[in-house]
Order: structure tokens, then sequence, then C-alpha cells
């Protein structure tokens, strides 16, 4: 009996007290939250407080580290702290790719993503560890790089038209070399194939390098290639250049036209980069690094850099790097389709 009044009167005073202790529980908890966000945002506020790391998916030395390493060097001026580039080579881009995708979301891990680990592998690969939309968030475009399409001594083609029209009258006789399977050179390849209705063989070397040289050779007639690396040999008169895959003439060929203009509406490729980070960065740092980004893609020795190469200067907000990105998904992925290219 005593035991029920203990807790009838326990259930009483709960009942009598408990209207009036609401509004203190509740002030609490609002304060225990407030106070919580606003230390978050404090932190995101201070950030960076420490030295941050940039990922390279690839070898040191090569195009995308050496743009990286430069950008690094005005982020690390902008920010005031240390930037370590790490090169984490392997599996196309996918080994580090997948290291920025499992960083902690601090705003201390950034990487470089392209053409290939954000937009190609998922349709050339079975499987890949990481979800390019889900798992990374994009900062910034850096650059895109149209290529050309350059014959060699070995083509007598003189314009994207003639070449065409040979192709057709001789299917399965031309060949155009790349950089290997499902690169942007090989895949520029297949959407001519496709865009122009034609059949010619592609030839896949274990590089770039090798390819040009067989093509300055003229054991192959023909290639996309990044303007880095054509340029030199188009000035020198050693091979010719066809057309560009830009939407736009580049300033260092302006004579040159670009695929749309000769003949094949709406072609465009490019080889691709830019700045992004884990998924889950809170909002906050990527709208910084985006500002700074855009502020050191304006600087004259930066855009230079860029130009100087054949490539255009990037920019522009995060959420336009991502659904750019999304859309070269799409495009590829449909390319890559209807050209029977099975995954590996």
């Amino acid at each position: 009996m005593k035991t029920l009044v203990r807790a009838s009167g326990h259930a009483g005073l709960k009942a009598v007290f408990a209207p009036l202790f609401a509004p203190i529980f509740a002030l609490g908890l609002a304060a225990g939250l407030t106070l919580g966000a606003a230390a978050s945002l404090q932190a995101q506020e201070a950030w960076p407080t420490k030295t941050l790391r940039m990922i390279v998916p690839y070898a040191a030395g090569g195009f995308a580290d050496i743009r990286t390493r430069k950008v690094s060097q005005e982020l690390s001026k902008s920010l005031g702290q240390q930037i370590i580039v790490e090169n984490r080579a392997g599996a196309g881009g996918v080994l580090g790719t997948d290291l920025i995708a499992t960083a902690a979301p601090d705003g201390y891990t950034l990487g470089m993503g392209n053409l290939a680990a954000l937009s190609v592998n998922v349709s050339l690969m079975k499987k890949i560890p990481y979800d390019p939309i889900r798992d990374i968030a994009p900062v910034i475009l850096i650059e895109s790089s149209p290529l050309i399409l350059t014959a060699g001594p070995g083509l007598r083609a003189s314009t994207l038209k003639d070449l065409i029209a040979q192709a057709k009258a001789e299917p399965g006789r031309l060949a155009f070399a790349s950089s290997g399977t499902g690169g942007a050179h090989h895949l520029s390849g297949e959407m001519l194939k496709q865009r122009a209705g034609i059949n010619i063989v592609h030839v896949p070397y274990k590089g770039g390098a090798p390819a040009a040289s067989d093509l300055l050779a003229g054991h192959v007639p023909m290639m996309f290639e990044m303007g880095y690396s054509a340029l030199p040999s188009i000035k020198a008169g050693k091979i010719r250049a066809l057309a560009v895959t830009s939407s736009q003439r580049i300033a260092l060929l302006p004579d040159v036209p670009t695929l749309a203009e000769a003949g094949l509406p709406g072609f465009e490729s490019y080889n691709w980069q830019g700045i992004v980070a884990p998924a889950k960065t809170p909002p906050a740092i990527i709208e910084r690094l985006n500002r700074d980004l855009n502020a050191i893609l304006k600087l004259p020795d930066q855009r230079e850099s860029i130009l100087s190469t054949g490539s255009q200067v990037g920019g522009g907000t995060a959420r336009a790097f991502g659904d750019f990105i999304r859309s070269e998904t799409e495009k590829w992925a449909k390319v890559i389709r209807d050209a029977n290219i099975q995954p590996e």
C-alpha cells in the first residue's frame, strides 16, 4: 500500500511540476545546441589552423602534378598554412581519389580530380571504391584542356572534311593513336568515329609520348593530342593541326578551326582537372577555398601558365563544377557504351 502511495505521490509531483520545469529543460537543451553550433562555427571560421595536404592521384612530374603544385603554392599563401602535395598514383587515378573520398571532411585534405577519376572510370571499370558524386565535394574547375586533332606525314588529308572523306572511302584502313584505352585521346577518337560515321582503328600506346613519337615517324597517321605535347611539333611543321576539340578556337592556333566549325556541330572534348574535397566538408570551407582559388586563377602568372599549354582557365562556383562533372559523366558514358568498350 505504501509503495502504491509513493508511486502515486511521485506521479502527482511530476504532474504538478513537469509543466514548470519543461521550459527550463527546453532552454537548457537549446542553449547546449546553440553552444555546440557556435563552437562548430567558430572552428570553421578559425580554419585553417594547421598544415593541409593536397593529394594528386598521379605520378610526380606529370601534367596534373605540375598544375597542382603551382596552384597549391599560391593557395598556401592565401590560407596562411603550408600545403603538402602528396602523389598517390595507381589504378588510373582511383587509388589517390579514394584517399580523398575517405579522408576526414575537416578541410585539411584536398585533392586534384580530373576527367578520368571523376567522370570516365565509373564507366570503364567494373567497380571503383568511391562514388564520384556522393563521396567527392567539388571545389573549383582549374583548367579545361582541349585536344588537337593532328595529322602525321602518313596522312594525306589536310582538313577534317578531307579526313572524313578518306575514311569513308577506305573504311577500316586509317588508324588513330592514343595514350591508352579510356583516356581523353582515345575517347575523342571514338567520338569522332560516332559523330562522323566513319570506321577508323584505335591503336593504344602505353602513354602519350610513344604515341606522339610514332605519329612523327609516320607509323600512325593521326591522333588527338594535348596542346602542351603537340604545339612544339606543330610550330616546327613536323605535324599538322586539322582541328581543335574546344567550342572556340584557341589563341595559340588561331587559324585552326574547331571540330564543330569543320563540320561536326556540338563536338567538344577536354581533359580537365579541378580541386575537390571529401564529401561533407563544411560549406563554409568549400566557399572559402572557391573564393581564394578564383582569385588565384586571375593572377597573371597562373593564367599564362595555363594558356601557354593551349588550355583554358577555369573558375566559377563549386556548384557549376559539380554540374560539369555530372554532364561529363553522362556524355562519356554514352560514348563508351556506343563504342562497346567493355569495363575491366
